[in-house]
């Protein structure tokens, strides 16, 4: 296996906890009704019956950094296959709705860990020219795992519904099999071992795969960097030295959430149905937007390296202003119908492969090596709060207000992100993570 293939493998490797990231979020959708009925649940427990996964990926994501920092990333990327697959055979085979809310619970926390670890991981195993496209694989494999899991559910729809629902959430299990036995072959990352266990030629042995010409020089700026900061804890993330990538790391995951993504994609039907469509578009959104994404992250994956981060957002932001507009623009003048899911197309298509193809990138690469672990949980744990937060207020505030001050407010939000973009966001591309201080304080 020659150098780039072992790169390859070991961030393709990190990024199965994508994967299942994407899966373990939207498998719940193929048999959440028949849950419903099964055990006879009330409004109210069946939205929590859903959601609850999402508190779960909250906790996991104020917590993830904690494992990656004193454990290491391989071994938290182990725990989380671990955890992956414990939730898929526990809600698979559980008899009550207690016992289902447990373990579907632990899924959340383990797509919550992997938002932090595996973009974390893939960022300190890549060579800077191709760091932007390794860690958007990440991003890719949560929309593949989306894909698959609406695939899965499809296939597994016509046997028993007494039977096809565990075999829907069980499913996973075999994904988080592989998990579990790449988490094992793959190296720890050699700035973690030099910065915790002091392991200069476990680090060297893996920074001489990863780039040969530049390793010496990279353990000499990690240990160089570090000297004052080798005990770093949560806490030191939030001190002075740091105010910066923490506000960039914050606002970007703000902005994530505010370009109304997860609102779209949770409630898409429901939008489509305010524009005045059937049901039946309910698998044009889901299949649609599907396909749209995952190509649209490719495109984005394919770009990060050669333009750069912060282009792709500027770019990206336009066209995500002029689609909501649009959107916004259609439900005010009462005209939506069929214009509404063409323009959420274009939205998808604009957030794929900027917003969504940078965030991971980007947050994971801004800090310095002895607090990344823990800003990174500031940017992963501010992603999923917004995500909690929008996704709750959406159907109020459309009942409420209507779907134009809805998508207004997410057209103000992006102008917001571009000026963010345009003014304040420092170009990462190609460039040394111990350099990152520099280029972060300069711009």
């Amino acid at each position: 296996m020659n150098r780039n293939t072992k790169i390859f493998f070991w961030s393709l490797s990190a990024a199965l906890g994508g994967f299942l990231f994407g899966f373990d979020t939207a498998v719940i959708s193929g048999v959440e009704k028949h849950l419903q009925s099964l055990w006879n649940l009330s409004a109210v427990e069946h939205g929590f019956t859903v959601s609850i996964a999402l508190i779960g990926t909250v906790v996991g994501a104020l917590v993830g950094g904690i494992p990656a920092d004193t454990l290491g990333r391989k071994k938290t990327l182990l725990i989380i296959a671990v955890i992956y697959l414990l939730a898929s055979l526990g809600t698979a085979l559980a008899n009550t709705w207690g016992f289902f809310l447990i373990f579907r619970f632990l899924g959340g926390v383990g797509v919550g860990v992997s938002s932090i670890v595996a973009p974390l991981y893939i960022t300190e195993i890549s060579p800077a020219s191709k760091r932007g496209r390794l860690v958007a694989m990440f991003q890719f494999n949560i929309v593949f795992g989306i894909l698959i899991a609406y695939l899965s559910n499809y296939l597994l729809s016509g046997i028993d519904p007494d039977v096809s629902w565990r075999w829907m959430l069980g499913v996973q299990a075999f994904p988080s099999a592989l998990f579990i036995i790449t988490a094992l072959v793959i190296p720890e990352s050699p700035r973690w071992l030099i910065l915790k266990k002091n392991d200069l030629e476990g680090a060297r042995q893996t920074l001489e795969i990863i780039d040969p010409d530049e390793a010496e020089k990279t353990i000499s700026a990690v240990l160089n960097a570090s000297q004052t900061n080798k005990s770093a804890g949560f806490a030191t993330v939030f001190s002075k030295a740091y105010r910066k990538p923490l506000i960039l790391a914050f606002l970007f995951a703000f902005f994530n959430q505010v370009s109304g993504i997860n609102a779209i994609i949770y409630y898409a039907p429901r939008i489509f149905e305010l524009a005045g469509l059937g049901k039946e578009s309910a698998l044009l959104s889901s299949a649609g937007i599907g396909l749209v994404n995952l190509l649209s992250t490719f495109i984005g994956l394919a770009l990060i390296d050669k333009y750069g981060r912060k282009t792709l957002m500027i770019a990206g932001s336009v066209g995500l202003i002029v689609a909501l507009a649009l959107v916004t623009r259609a439900f005010y003048i009462h005209q939506a119908g069929m214009l509404v899911p063409i323009y959420l197309f274009i939205f998808i298509a604009f957030f794929a492969f900027s917003q969504g193809a940078v965030i991971w990138v980007f947050i994971a690469e801004i800090f310095p090596n002895e607090v990344r672990a823990y800003g990174q949980t500031v940017g992963s744990s501010t992603h999923w709060i917004m995500a909690a937060l929008i996704s709750f207020s959406f159907p109020m505030i459309t009942e409420m207000f209507g779907g134009a001050a809805a998508f207004g407010f997410f057209t103000v939000m992006m102008i917001c992100q571009l000026i963010f973009a345009w003014k304040f966001m420092p170009e990462t591309r190609g460039r040394a993570l111990e350099d990152m201080d520099r280029v972060i304080i300069s711009h």
